[in-house]
């Protein structure tokens, strides 16, 4: 009979802690972002997605370092934005490219679109030097060699990475 009281506690606790840690830290996360990407709208979109992330944590309780977890977590989302921002350069100078009068139909658009949706998904599932590696070697047209440098990892590993990458975007594509 106390479970209830108990849990609707440590919720109105959890909400608490939450709503603090939101009014103390959301301007200078989005500060921060801003710094890393730029644009005042995309600092906030990615610190208000942030403080989502850290709401659907299960337990907040045992956040000691609050701005530290926050960081984490943006970095991560900014890394995602800028990669789907690549992408979308990607496509759009691919568009660039084609002769007047020869632009993709709104199904073109909308198919390559959600083809692009389906690899970013399958890019995320793999390490994030097995992601640079990919998109290094496909989008920046680097070697292995040079990849590998800028990872600091072997050749050989780069060669792993990018087949990760491509076995894991061949279902996707």
């Amino acid at each position: 009979m106390n479970a209830a009281p108990r849990h609707s506690n440590s919720l109105a606790l959890r909400n608490e802690w939450l709503s603090s840690e939101f009014r103390r830290s959301y301007g200078w996360l989005t500060a921060t972002v801003h710094r890393l990407v730029g644009s005042r709208n995309d600092a906030e979109d990615l610190a208000a997605s942030t403080f989502t992330e850290l709401a659907a944590l299960d337990e907040v309780g045992h956040v000691r370092q609050p701005r530290a977890l926050l960081t984490t977590i943006a970095r991560r989302l900014t890394y995602e934005f800028w990669r789907r921002r690549d992408l979308e350069r990607a496509w759009l100078a691919e568009l660039a490219q084609r002769p007047e009068g020869h632009g993709a139909s709104a199904e073109e658009v909308c198919m390559t679109v959600e083809e692009i949706v389906r690899i970013d998904a399958a890019l995320a599932t793999l390490s994030a030097k097995a992601r640079e590696a990919f998109i290094l070697s496909q989008f920046e047209e680097l070697g292995y060699a040079e990849i590998a440098v800028r990872l600091g990892v072997s050749t050989s590993m780069v060669r792993k990475y990018v087949a990760q990458a491509l076995a894991a975007c061949w279902p996707a594509a």
